[in-house]
């Protein structure tokens, strides 16, 4: 999580309301909101890169892949947060108290960052698994060309394996037939200028 300020606990009411009109986006949890740090250049780039590839791969077929203006709700914990990109398959859902957070992603993808990577590898990433539909979390670094894939071993299951591809190779997403080329991602093309 972003910056950890420690402030009066919230309702879930008073958070939409105050997210609505803020030019910063938080993270929701417990009663808490967490301001969430903004992205570098390079975040926003590979974000945009595994974008096109997803959404060019499921062109056609009853896929959405949003970016990270779309809040997704864990609804058996409660957090409410941003992804980089989610995709949902079939019929969105959404949760009843928040009507702009997706419910039912499939699979959702992090950019990890020197101040969130340890975040999004341990507690966000256990928040995640708890989401029913879910089936894949792509970790990408953007310090190094590397892609990981933590993935459901069978639909209903609790157990989730790790997939890592680096430079010179690509990565599967099962759940949705896309995959995901470590080099096409971390290629810059304003680095040769």
């Amino acid at each position: 999580m972003g910056s950890v300020t420690r402030h009066a606990i919230y309702t879930i009411e008073e958070y939409l309301r105050l997210e609505e009109h803020s030019n910063v986006k938080h993270e929701f949890l417990d009663g808490q909101m967490f301001a969430m740090a903004g992205g570098t250049p390079e975040h926003g780039a590979i974000a945009m890169r595994i974008a096109i590839s997803l959404g060019s791969q499921l062109r056609g077929r009853p896929c959405n892949v949003y970016s990270s203006d779309v809040r997704v709700r864990v609804t058996v914990t409660g957090l409410d947060t941003y992804p980089d990109l989610s995709i949902v398959c079939g019929r969105e859902e959404r949760d009843q108290e928040d009507q702009h957070a997706l419910t039912n992603p499939v699979v959702i993808v992090e950019v990890l960052s020197p101040s969130t990577e340890m975040y999004d590898r341990s507690e966000k990433l256990n928040h995640y698994k708890r989401i029913t539909t879910l089936q894949e979390v792509v970790l990408v670094s953007h310090q190094e060309p590397v892609i990981e894939v933590v993935r459901r071993v069978e639909p209903d299951s609790e157990r989730w394996t790790t997939h890592r591809a680096i430079a010179g190779q690509s990565v599967a997403l099962e759940s949705v037939g896309c995959t995901l080329d470590v080099d096409e991602v971390h290629r810059d093309p304003l680095a040769s200028r």
